[in-house]
């Protein structure tokens, strides 16, 4: 029997929640088919996926936001060889967690990292 966190959701007994995770979660939370949940899921990834290629920032109250991050061209050394290697200039996807989020961690002793 799977255990319910505090919002009625399946807990995963591994370390990763996947996809078909929050699938599942949203199905049973919602009482929506798997198929409707992945509908539900796929278009709000797909909104996320839009909205960052336009380059636009996107806010999720309580959450956090995403948004893209513009990284400079760097000179880093290959580990194995040695040698100098030039990185170009990237655009990366970027999550700041918002306050709340925060909080909850550090209530659960769960901060550091890359949690700013």
């Amino acid at each position: 029997m799977e255990k319910l966190d505090g919002d009625g959701l399946k807990a995963s007994r591994r370390a990763v929640l996947t996809k078909t995770d929050l699938i599942r979660n949203i199905s049973s939370a919602a009482d929506l088919t798997q198929k409707d949940a992945e509908v539900v899921m796929e278009t709000i990834l797909n909104a996320i996926v839009r909205t960052l290629r336009a380059g636009e920032k996107i806010e999720v109250r309580g959450f956090g936001s995403f948004r893209i991050r513009r990284r400079q061209p760097r000179i880093v050394c290959n580990p194995k060889t040695g040698a100098r290697v030039e990185v170009p200039a990237k655009n990366i996807a970027y999550f700041t967690p918002s306050k709340e989020l925060k909080a909850g961690l550090a209530e659960l002793g769960l901060t550091g990292g890359k949690l700013r």
